[in-house]
């Protein structure tokens, strides 16, 4: 019975080849020949944390919107549709800033659910400008003073829904960085310690 001999694995450039510039071709390596993979002898290997498969959505929510919006495409979603709201409230509701309002916490509520992770903290800001902005056509008076004057009324009055829409995206804001947190601290809790 014939027996190889087995050497460790080198690592580091061989020294009786001269060294290319080119990268080698994939799954060929500087020679030509076919890559061999290295295995790391076991007690040097790190062993990989466990992952475990997420949850299968629910089907109703499978079907629903998920988008990640930045902190300026929330505040740009955001103001958007809250002139588009203004309009269609001064159109069909003849400038009721009740409806104004109640069409308003809506949008709080997708503003806060659909930033994305990094820019959470823009969602309360973003929603009390939208407010303002999306009261342009809503609000009374002829020129631009008289338009002036019919926001900051309009803002005065109505000041509980502005509130209310800012207190509902502030307090999902809160929720989903308290999530959050734990997950990264899960995370970091089942990697292995060095």
């Amino acid at each position: 019975m014939e027996r190889y001999r087995t050497r460790p694995a080198q690592y580091g450039p061989r020294r009786d080849r001269p060294r290319s510039s080119l990268p080698p071709q994939a799954g060929r390596g500087a020679d030509g020949g076919a890559v061999r993979a290295v295995r790391q002898p076991g007690p040097q290997r790190r062993p990989a944390a466990v992952r475990r498969p997420a949850p299968a959505p629910a089907p109703a929510l499978a079907r629903m919107p998920n988008p990640r919006l930045t902190g300026l495409g929330s505040g740009l979603f955001c103001a958007l549709v809250m002139f588009l709201i203004g309009g269609l409230c001064a159109v069909l509701f003849g400038a009721s800033l009740t409806a104004y309002g109640v069409l308003f916490l809506p949008v709080c509520v997708l503003t806060a659910v659909w930033v994305r992770r990094g820019d959470l903290m823009t969602a309360p800001v973003v929603v009390p400008i939208a407010f303002a902005v999306g009261l342009l056509p809503v609000a009374d008076g002829d020129g631009t003073g008289g338009m002036l004057m019919g926001l900051v009324t309009a803002l005065a009055t109505h000041a509980g829904w502005l509130y209310g829409g800012t207190l509902v995206a502030g307090l999902i804001v809160i929720v989903r960085r308290i999530r959050l947190v734990h997950r990264r601290r899960a995370a970091a809790g089942t990697r292995p310690q060095v």
